[in-house]
């Protein structure tokens, strides 16, 4: 049996003991406030969340709370039950703190409010809420382009958003819902420009004489907390025959081919040093019979050597800052040999005649070996087929980053071969 300690050593720890009780009690009363347990300050801090059994907030208003004057906030946190913080913001006083990011819908809330009085003890009070359904929906409308009509094998076909779309996984919801049905058949693909703006096109050129149908299936679909899809009118094209231009800016010549065979063959002259005609593939934008053209539309001062002022017959657009295939009975003597241009593509004025009579909107006019930068894919027109396929499938939300291959319903019907 262990002998009893000293009875010095009980009194010892039992005056421990005390000094210990008295330490604490000494900070719980006349100690520093901060560390006294936090008082209920709910009669204190008020917020514009609901208050009533049932009732639910409207996600799509912000959440605020507020403090009387007889104190102010120090902290707030707000995180529903999946873990998701609310950021928010408190005022140099501390007076108000409002959320700065959005609320989910249909989701639980807690809020914890730190306080502190005029005597700077701490306070504390904990809020739930629920949110409901917005009471207002944003729709996202789609307006797909281009217009109605028969176009030459290389137009894009377009969608344009009523409102911005960043988040991925919303893009895919976006995307997943637009259908391009090609008859014949034609593999492509949706590539975001930009937040709001799509094109679609095929691997290769559309077929000749096809016809392409776009519609959307967005309309009452939730792409976020608060945006739902909205109606969008389908559109109907049909391309014709296809028509393809091949200017080669070294040899200063163009051919034209129809459906693989070619129509005709001309000379041309083509941007000069200094003013080099884009090389890549562009597509017909419109066509002008008469159209006045400007140095100063390009930057070229007005009276300087190269400054012109001309009326320009047959002029066939390729992209929005200007570049035209067009008449120009003054350089007939250099096309065919030399590049005197300021970067349009200018042939006779018969031969142009010729090209702005066979020739549509979408129709493909491709320049090579040209010594111009390519023509950037957007911006400045459709240069989309100067992206490769690759580099196109990048720009899906959906397939961007997965391999090509045949798509699952093809798959599910390929068998292995016999060996």
């Amino acid at each position: 049996m262990n002998p009893s300690p000293p009875t010095r050593t009980v009194v010892s720890c039992t005056l421990l003991v005390i000094a210990l009780s008295a330490s604490v009690t000494a900070c719980g009363s006349d100690g520093h406030p901060l560390s006294a347990a936090p008082y209920d300050a709910a009669d204190q801090i008020s917020f514009n969340g609901p208050t009533g059994d049932g009732k639910k907030a409207d996600p799509d208003k912000p959440l605020e709370v507020t403090a009387d004057g007889s104190g102010r906030i120090t902290d707030v946190t707000a995180v529903d039950a999946t873990g998701r913080y609310v950021a928010g913001e408190l005022d140099a006083g501390g007076g108000r703190w409002h959320s700065t990011s959005p609320l989910a819908a249909n989701a639980r809330y807690t809020v914890r409010v730190s306080t502190e009085n005029r005597g700077g003890a701490p306070g504390r009070r904990v809020l739930t809420f629920d949110t409901g359904k917005p009471l207002t929906k944003k729709r996202l409308n789609v307006t797909f382009g281009p217009r109605a009509g028969t176009y030459g094998v290389g137009q894009p076909l377009t969608a344009e958003l009523s409102r911005p779309v960043k988040d991925k996984a919303q893009r895919a919801v976006v995307e997943r819902a637009l259908k391009v049905d090609s008859m014949p058949a034609a593999e492509g693909a949706w590539h975001w420009v930009d937040d709001k703006k799509l094109h679609y096109r095929p691997k290769e050129y559309w077929p000749a004489k096809a016809t392409i149908r776009v519609r959307s299936n967005l309309h009452g679909v939730r792409i976020s907390d608060r945006l739902w899809g909205g109606r969008a009118k389908p559109l109907r094209i049909t391309t014709g025959d296809r028509v393809i231009a091949v200017t080669d800016a070294s040899s200063h010549w163009m051919t034209v081919y129809r459906n693989g065979k070619e129509i005709r063959s001309m000379p041309v002259t083509t941007g000069k040093p200094g003013f080099e005609t884009r090389n890549g593939v562009k597509v017909v934008l419109g066509k002008e019979r008469l159209v006045r053209m400007r140095g100063t539309s390009i930057g070229i001062p007005r009276g300087s050597s190269e400054s012109y002022d001309l009326p320009v017959h047959y002029a066939t657009r390729v992209t929005w800052s200007g570049e035209y295939v067009h008449a120009a009975p003054w350089s007939v003597g250099s096309q065919g040999y030399a590049n005197v241009s300021h970067g349009c593509t200018g042939m006779s004025t018969g031969n142009a005649e010729w090209f702005f009579d066979n020739v549509r909107e979408g129709d493909v006019v491709k320049v090579v070996n040209s010594q111009g930068n390519t023509m950037a894919p957007f911006g400045n027109g459709y240069g989309d087929w100067n992206l490769t396929w690759k580099n196109w499938r990048k720009g899906s939300a959906l397939i961007g980053g997965t391999p090509e291959g045949p798509k699952p319903e093809e798959r599910a019907r390929l068998r292995p071969e016999s060996v």
